[in-house]
């Protein structure tokens, strides 16, 4: 048998997602920081309409302590959650401990955008997920 070599981080990549790039830009502002876990269930709560995602602009006000305007991005909340599941295996088959381990860096850009008919165009993005074991004073939670 082959010694398993534990990598440093784990990394998720959605290509080509059919969602926004301002949605998943907040959604990724929430997730960093947090548990794989932790960041599943709560973007399982945004489809589930029981958490918005904090947004910027004249959007209209949420009752939630501590946050002045969100929205709940359903499409983009269930793309997010498919690259969330693939980064979570990467973690395991990496050899990192899922309980201390951290998304330390998420972000969502713009991928390539077909026409649709009339000129206009379809919403593409790529995200990228990494996580890697912190320490528990690096920890955030």
């Amino acid at each position: 048998k082959q010694d398993i070599k534990k990598k440093e981080e784990a990394v998720a990549k959605g290509i080509n997602l059919h969602a926004s790039k301002k949605h998943c830009m907040y959604i990724s502002r929430v997730i960093k920081n947090k548990n794989i876990d932790r960041a599943i269930s709560e973007i399982s709560d945004v489809i589930k309409m029981k958490r918005p995602i904090p947004f910027k602009g004249e959007i209209p006000h949420r009752s939630i302590p501590g946050m002045m305007s969100g929205r709940y991005p359903v499409n983009a909340s269930k793309q997010v959650i498919y690259v969330l599941k693939a980064l979570k295996g990467n973690a395991l088959v990496n050899g990192l401990d899922l309980e201390k381990t951290r998304i330390y860096y998420a972000s969502a850009s713009w991928a390539s955008r077909p026409a649709k008919k009339g000129g206009m165009r379809f919403k593409r993005t790529n995200l990228v997920l990494k996580a890697k074991e912190l320490a528990p004073k690096e920890a955030k939670k």
